[in-house]
């Protein structure tokens, strides 16, 4: 038997793929852009849970190639952003340098995959000729209307010192560091991303995406149809304007309830009730918005402002509350409560001794004493003056249109999603482009003087004071005002770490363009991206930005495509023990580096698919890596005792190639990956068993399986290709076609059962008949077949089981 070894096979092709490279540039063939999401340069360096997202990526890239396309597979960093900074400032080195080492041992470590990346096209979001470019998109979208200023309280990480986008708070806590988020009165950039909310919504519809990342971006935007509706404020002039989903039930709101924050509150709230209300609003203060809407129906909390308003419908005198589940920039900051027919609004009349009026009810009759809410979707309307005795589903229906012709209200659309908040104040990042000036307001930074630079500093820190670092470079800050020349100041936060993230794929095929973002030729050619791969954790904030981004980019006239990413596949994470998530802190990283020295990467590519279908999460247990390095040995082996002389091919040899090819092909299109490793596996033991007994295998057999393999373990692929005479690179062979009448064994394996249980496994022809099948079973049993046969039944090509009565 002869060692395998991958040392030296891996190093020889590597050698020789850098100097022929397999996928030359664009030779005419037709595209496609296969797309890793891009890592941030982390100083633990990539384990081998990063290693699965980029083999299956690759495998799809190679398989692409092979398949005879020019393949754009490209890498670069996700370098600026809070993690490069805080982990620079736990090591107490400026993220400058930080952040360049940490992608020197990154890109040290994705070259031992030895993926198919054109480093030619690399990319780090913190290169000035690319940020250049993100500044440019944003002067652009400023221009537009899509950028300007606001101050208002936002997501606020204590950690981090920074402001946070909504999206960036997850269980109420910071979705970098885990610190609990609380509320602070800043000015920010925000980005007019509700303007597209209609379109990220209806064009989710045109996307070969996982319906689980739909679903998540549709409930993110929260679309809901339904009518503002103003109730006067007693006494008073002020109108307070609710939106709600349900007008038909506009007779039970028996109260209303505003967000703490809302700016009627401290005029609405009474002199007897002024202590207890401002002591709620500061408490809430403290509160992220997710931490507010994650409370439990029962557990919510408010507070009587003293003030009623009148309901327009009836006239009834409705008390206003406050709670903090109500969020002032979600809907109108106010909302009517009908407990009677909504679980949460019950729950608070209940708590708070508030009246429940019932005006939807099953068959017309009244529930008695309520101990919950009725919130089915049918019933009949009662307690609602004209509305009684009106089908509630109609009158859903036609409710807001109702109240708009009576003049207090209006059908209207609302959504959950809010304006993207777009500055933190942090120093590692994208200034932004604008100028301060007392005469002329905000001011883009000239196009011809991009890229704005971040200056170098000594003190990277955050300030926690709202301001970043770079307030403190006065002869930064202090400039000359673009439009009237008079004295200015730059804007002194940056861009958050999903600015470049948000287009950097356009980059990519147009890298070196000094002159423009991309080219439209090149634009037209090679975008959009045809499959992206990343984790589902970036569902919401990254894909959703970048599907905005680049639907702005359409608008301006930049591209010719309204959607960034054709195919998305989420794969799923490599686990410590026990399922826990990969990290340094928690000491159950495990490097690929040992792995590779001693397995190869081969047997590491193959084993990364292996561990368990790539969509979903795994629990990697290393000692599973010795039988895929057996299985390479064994295939090496394989070719080596069959590369010499040329067997003419058998049936069986022939059968046994054709279904290769359909299984691995079926299973890869279907990313099936860890069962396509195991289809080589048992493909390998059915030839190395035909073999022993045809004294070899022929080598076209084997030379196919050498281009199937190719997309997973590129070495020994193009190692055994080259022994059995293969002309070329592997990756020039082309996918090779399977016949499924070749497919066909000349051969039947049948099990005999006797009542459901086997007794022996016949050996028939393919093509013999059902009376000659059952006779050849009877016989093989003899004497096992005791009684009287009372039915005979056969499935054809799969068992014969014969039913006795004794």
């Amino acid at each position: 038997m002869v060692k395998y070894q991958h040392e030296a096979i891996e190093k020889k092709w590597q050698k020789f793929w850098e100097e022929h490279p397999v996928n030359p540039k664009d030779t005419g063939k037709e595209k496609y852009y296969c797309l890793d999401m891009f890592p941030y340069p982390s100083g633990s360096g990539l384990h081998v849970g990063h290693w699965r997202g980029y083999v299956i990526s690759d495998a799809w890239a190679r398989y692409q190639l092979i398949r005879g396309k020019y393949v754009i597979h490209p890498m670069g960093w996700d370098a600026f952003g809070l993690p490069a900074e805080n982990y620079a400032i736990k090591m107490g080195i400026h993220p400058a340098i930080t952040t360049k080492k940490n992608i020197e041992n990154i890109k040290r470590q994705l070259k031992q995959i030895n993926a198919l990346y054109d480093w030619d096209m690399e990319l780090s979001t913190t290169d000035p000729k690319f940020y250049k470019w993100t500044q440019w998109i944003f002067v652009k979208m400023f221009e537009h209307g899509l950028a300007y200023e606001k101050e208002f309280p936002i997501n606020w990480c204590p950690s981090c010192k920074t402001g946070l986008a909504n999206e960036e708070v997850v269980d109420g806590k910071c979705e970098r560091c885990g610190t609990p988020v609380t509320k602070k009165n800043l000015r920010q950039w925000m980005l007019r991303i509700t303007k597209y909310a209609d379109r990220l919504l209806e064009d989710l519809d045109k996307l070969d995406w996982p319906e689980k990342v739909k679903k998540m971006q549709a409930e993110w935007i929260g679309r809901s149809y339904g009518a503002e509706v103003d109730f006067p404020a007693e006494g008073r002039s002020e109108k307070i304007k609710v939106f709600t989903t349900r007008p038909d039930t506009l007779y039970g709101a028996t109260f209303l309830v505003l967000a703490p924050e809302h700016p009627l509150v401290k005029t609405l709230t009474k002199e007897d009730r002024r202590e207890a209300v401002e002591r709620y609003i500061e408490c809430a203060a403290n509160k992220s918005n997710v931490e507010r809407m994650s409370v439990n129906d029962k557990d919510k909390t408010g507070e009587f402002t003293g003030s009623y308003a009148l309901n327009p419908m009836n006239g009834e005198r409705t008390p206003i509350w406050i709670s903090d589940y109500v969020l002032a920039d979600h809907g109108t900051g106010a909302i009517m409560c009908v407990p009677a027919h909504d679980a949460r609004d019950f729950a608070f009349a209940k708590k708070f001794g508030l009246p429940i009026v019932q005006v939807i009810a099953k068959d017309g009759k009244e529930t008695p004493d309520m101990e919950e809410a009725y919130t089915e979707a049918s019933g009949t309307m009662i307690h609602s003056g004209d509305w009684n005795g009106m089908e509630s589903a109609r009158l859903k229906e036609e409710a807001a249109d109702i109240i708009e012709k009576l003049g207090f209200g209006k059908k209207t659309v609302s959504y959950k999603l809010r304006d993207w908040v777009f500055s933190r104040q942090r120093y590692w990042g994208e200034p932004i482009p604008i100028v301060h000036c007392e005469k002329c307001g905000n001011v883009a930074v000239p196009l011809s003087e991009l890229p704005l630079e971040l200056p170098k500093v000594e003190n990277y820190e955050p300030t926690g004071t709202g301001e970043s670092p770079l307030a403190a470079i006065e002869d930064w800050v202090n400039c000359r005002c673009p439009v009237c020349g008079g004295p200015a100041k730059r804007e002194t936060n940056t861009m958050p770490q999903w600015a470049g993230s948000s287009w950097y794929f356009l980059r990519y095929v147009d890298v070196h363009n000094d002159k423009e973002l991309v080219s439209r030729e090149k634009a037209d050619h090679y975008l959009p991206v045809d499959m992206y791969i990343g984790g589902v954790e970036h569902a919401v904030l990254h894909l959703l930005y970048s599907r905005f981004w680049t639907k702005f980019l359409y608008d301006i006239g930049v591209i010719g495509f309204d959607e960034p990413f054709r195919k998305l596949f989420n794969q799923g994470m490599i686990t410590g023990k026990n399922g826990i998530k990969m990290s340094k802190s928690k000491g159950n990283v495990v490097s690929p580096d040992a792995l590779v020295r001693d397995y190869g990467c081969d047997a590491l590519r193959l084993y990364e698919l292996f561990v368990g279908p790539p969509e979903l999460d795994a629990e990697w247990d290393e000692r599973g890596i010795d039988g895929v390095y057996r299985f390479l040995n064994r295939f090496y082996n394989l070719v080596q005792e069959s590369r010499e002389g040329e067997l003419s091919p058998t049936r069986e040899m022939l059968r046994i190639r054709h279904q290769l090819v359909h299984d691995i092909e079926q299973r890869f299109e279907n990313f099936s990956l860890n069962t396509v490793v195991s289809g080589f596996m048992e493909h390998n033991n059915s030839l190395i068993e035909l073999a022993k007994r045809e004294g070899g295998i022929d080598r076209e057999t084997l030379r196919i399986f050498s281009v199937l393999l190719a997309p997973f373990a590129p070495h020994i692929a193009e190692e055994c290709w080259h022994d059995l005479g293969g002309e070329g690179t592997v990756f020039s062979a082309g996918w090779p076609a399977f016949d499924e009448e070749a497919m066909k064994s000349e051969e039947l394996e049948i099990p005999v059962q006797i009542n459901g249980k086997t007794k022996l496994v016949i050996h028939v022809p393919a093509d013999e008949t059902r009376e000659a099948i059952i006779s050849l079973g009877k016989e093989a049993l003899g004497d096992r077949l005791r009684g009287t046969v009372r039915k005979e039944i056969y499935v054809p090509g799969k068992i014969l089981n014969l039913v006795v009565q004794n």
